[in-house]
């Protein structure tokens, strides 16, 4: 009679304590989960480099940007690496929730914050790959910047912000679609923006109307800071304009995310 059945809620891990290990754990599944979808590995990691040689051999000799154009091009390539990387993300997670994967965690004292910020450190892992490639192909076909040691710290440290608000902002796409399909077809236009912007072209040869969007969408400033880091082109106002903008799309992501996680495992 000595052995007395505690009530679970007793037995329960503490919350605060199982909370990173939860984390690493929904993060090495994420990535296991991706390293399975050899298509989506392929695409995420690979296409980034052929657009990138696609414009460098094929359209660089008609772009004039009073430089290489592959110097010109990079930044706007790892930025395109990123809006891959998320659609991924988005697709994951709305699986999770429509093949029953979260119930399943929560029944283990699985917290969805866990499981959230594990889809989100996954892209963010996939995405430092990503970018690796893609400087090391450019470095192969004559990208050559000219940064300081704190300036590359400095570009990656954007590159990194960038991802991460991409990536939250993919995951409360996959929260709000109802099928993988619906999540890979709202990131399309995540995929799009690259392409708006300064990233291939300078903004000032577009048609006025379409100069107005890529001056006063999030994806210019982060490019002209990062071009600016690396090749020494100005930076003026725009470090404080790319912070502002990826600072405001992880708060307002994060916080919806919170309540549409709530909401669809209710």
């Amino acid at each position: 009679m000595s052995d007395i059945l505690l009530p679970t809620s007793s037995v329960r891990r503490p919350r605060a304590a199982s909370t990173p290990r939860d984390i690493a754990t929904m993060t090495g599944r994420c990535l296991r989960i991706a390293s399975r979808n050899v298509d989506a590995v392929i695409t995420s990691l690979m296409l980034p480099v052929m657009m990138m040689l696609l414009f460098v051999y094929l359209f660089g000799g008609a772009i004039h940007t009073g430089g290489k154009y592959v110097t010109y091009v990079v930044p706007g390539v790892l930025l395109l690496c990123a809006g891959f990387g998320a659609g991924q993300t988005a697709v994951t997670i709305s699986q999770d929730l429509t093949t029953g994967v979260v119930d399943r965690f929560r029944s283990m004292d699985v917290r969805g914050s866990a499981l959230l910020v594990g889809h989100v450190a996954a892209s963010l892992v996939r995405n430092a790959v990503s970018t690796a490639i893609v400087l090391g192909v450019a470095l192969l076909i004559g990208f050559r910047p000219d940064a300081t040691p704190i300036e590359w710290v400095a570009a990656l440290g954007f590159v990194a912000l960038f991802i991460l608000a991409i990536s939250t902002l993919a995951a409360a796409l996959g929260l709000v679609a109802r099928s993988a399909e619906a999540a890979n077809g709202m990131t399309f236009f995540l995929m799009f923006l690259p392409y708006a912007s300064s990233a291939f072209v300078p903004v000032e040869t577009m048609p006025t109307w379409l100069h107005g969007f890529a001056d006063h969408q999030p994806i210019t400033p982060v490019i002209e800071t990062i071009r600016g880091l690396l090749v020494g082109t100005p930076l003026g106002h725009q470090p404080a304009v790319a912070a502002a903008w990826c600072t405001g799309i992880i708060v307002v992501t994060v916080a919806a995310s919170g309540a549409l996680f709530a909401r669809r495992s209710a």
